[in-house]
């Protein structure tokens, strides 16, 4: 008895699979090192031409355990490398002038993209926008904002917002401050060093 169409197509996709090996990462498919079953023309004609898989023979298996290894490694590094940069932009501020009504809403809003250049601007650290886990913030005061960098260390910028014509003055405030911290640490250095000396 001869098969129907659909059968037919059944017996064709069922025996016509191949296992490969992933070279690189596949939409919908996997990562580098997985061993997967495709269609047969589909790693024929589209993954092992274009060097994103190879055929799942004894010799690309031990080169799939390298790639596994390897791939670890980087993910190791990156890892380590996210965190170094979370330690670097936890506690950072920054601040913003902008224009706001007698109820401190601002008439716009700071947005992500606003904070990621000023962040780049006051640190050197490139982060992007959608890694700032914060809407637009539309209020005078201070904001805490967490950036996800997906790592141990969860980093939390700290955002300053005052009404535009304020900002020079609420700068100088800030720079005093930090000046005459400055000098009492140098006093009490100073005092600290001609203590034992004086006993």
């Amino acid at each position: 008895m001869r098969p129907s169409t659909a059968e037919a197509l059944l017996l064709i996709q069922g025996t016509s699979t191949m296992k490969v090996i992933l070279l690189d990462y596949v939409y919908k498919h996997g990562v580098a090192g997985e061993v997967i079953d495709v269609a047969d023309g589909y790693a024929r004609n589209f993954l092992i031409p274009r060097g994103l898989a190879a055929k799942a023979t004894e010799t690309e298996l031990k080169r799939a355990g390298r790639l596994r290894e390897q791939a670890a490694a980087k993910r190791a590094q990156l890892e380590e490398k996210l965190n170094e940069l979370g330690r670097q932009i936890d506690g950072v501020e920054l601040i913003f002038g902008r224009r706001a009504a007698a109820t401190g809403k601002l008439f716009g809003s700071v947005t992500t993209q606003e904070i990621a250049d000023e962040l780049m601007r006051v640190t050197g650290i490139d982060i992007n926008r959608r890694r700032i886990s914060q809407q637009g913030l539309r209020e005078v005061g201070t904001h805490s904002i967490p950036v996800r960098l997906g790592t141990e260390v969860s980093p939390e910028l700290k955002i300053t917002i005052v009404r535009e014509e304020e900002l020079n003055e609420f700068l100088a405030k800030r720079k005093a401050a930090a000046e005459a911290a400055t000098a009492a640490e140098a006093v009490t250095e100073e005092a600290a060093a001609e203590a034992p000396a004086n006993e």
